[in-house]
């Protein structure tokens, strides 16, 4: 047994998880919550219909039952009182189903909201396995679903029995009473029967609704070691990521020592810190810090310096201050201009001095560095 089985699956479920399982289809979802709806509304639009419609029925049984000799013995006659009888029903039914329609689709939202998954609509050829199946019947799921079916037959045949007891006269009367008058009570009466029996349901719902976000959030926990992985899946494995850094590193670096033999001065601590600067007078910018080092690197960029004939300046508070405070091909800070501009117009200085092959400048001896940039030092 693998190491992820034996752990129990405590955690809440991440983002991601939840993301997944929704595009599988795996949301929270009530049938006894959407039934609700169903039948509620069902109801409520008997009572406020239920009259127009019975009028309606009247009606059509007033035309239907009420036809002369010559259109029963005429052979067309039945077809177009069909055709007329099934238009005035439709007619009679259209709100009532159209508003039934549109609770149908909008109550999911109530509850998990729409999601539409292909992978929800393939077949899955274990569930027909009829071992899994039996397992399914008598697992906890299947013992929750047979207890809220006997609850909702219980519930129904008492408020069923309740009523047929409030109405028992009334029932009886009913033959008593004129037709229309009749058909008129016997829909109240059924109207507010079913308002109440539907009404009756939300019980069940109260318990369900709970149930199945509890059950949903309890399938979609995961173990430390799920998380553990899903987390190196998503970001990568730390050695991976080392070794994308050390690659990145590299690759910066390899740019960095191509730009050293351009530069125009390396300023070093003389032997721990090397910088490169260049400077163009053309543009509108401060000089920028094109490489930086310590130690090794910092050997490296003055082995490259020398063999490009780039100028040293020697300036151990320099050094570290420029390389604690820019990063490379960045401007250096406004601090740091002044003592920047003495290396620069010694290193203009040494440059005229050797194409005209006077005597060479001495470097800048005492080059002050702002107290805010020595956090390095």
């Amino acid at each position: 047994m693998s190491e992820d089985s034996d752990q129990e699956k405590t955690e809440e479920p991440t983002s991601k998880r939840l993301e997944d399982a929704k595009k599988k289809g795996q949301i929270a979802r009530s049938r006894e919550l959407n039934t609700f709806a169903m039948l509620i509304t069902s109801a409520i639009l008997l009572l406020v219909l239920g009259k127009q419609m019975g009028n309606g029925l009247l009606d059509i049984m007033r035309t239907q039952f009420q036809l002369s000799r010559e259109i029963i013995f005429d052979p067309l006659s039945p077809v177009i009182y069909l055709k007329q009888v099934m238009m005035d029903g439709v007619l009679l039914i259209a709100p009532f189903i159209a508003v039934l329609v549109v609770v149908a689709i909008v109550a999911p939202l109530a509850l998990g909201g729409w999601v539409f998954s292909w992978e929800a609509l393939t077949p899955k050829f274990e569930k027909l396995d009829p071992i899994k199946g039996i397992a399914r019947m008598f697992a906890l799921r299947g013992l929750i679903e047979l207890i809220k079916a006997l609850l909702k037959i219980l519930l129904i045949f008492v408020v069923a029995v309740v009523l047929s007891r409030h109405f028992l006269n009334e029932l009886i009367g009913l033959g008593a009473e004129p037709l229309e008058q009749s058909i008129s009570h016997a829909l109240d009466i059924i109207s507010f029967s079913f308002l109440v029996l539907s009404a009756s349901l939300i019980l069940v719902v109260v318990i369900d609704v709970p149930y199945q976000l509890w059950d949903h959030s309890k399938k979609l926990k995961m173990t430390l070691q799920e998380i553990k992985d899903e987390m190196k899946e998503s970001e990568g494995s730390p050695e991976i990521k080392a070794r994308q850094r050390r690659a990145q590193m590299s690759m910066a670096q390899n740019r960095m020592m191509t730009e050293v033999p351009k530069a125009d001065v390396i300023i070093t601590n003389p032997s721990h810190y090397a910088v490169a600067l260049k400077y163009d007078p053309n543009s509108n910018g401060a000089p920028k810090l094109v490489a930086k080092g310590v130690d090794l690197i910092a050997a490296h960029i003055r082995l490259l310096a020398t063999g490009a004939n780039v100028p040293f300046v020697a300036s151990p508070p320099l050094a570290r201050a420029l390389y604690y405070s820019t990063e490379i091909d960045k401007e250096i800070p406004n601090g740091l201009y002044l003592a920047v501009a003495q290396v620069l117009a010694y290193v203009y200085q040494l440059k005229t001095a050797r194409q005209n092959h006077w005597d060479e400048p001495l470097p800048p001896g005492n080059i002050k560095v702002p107290d805010e940039f020595k956090q390095g030092n």
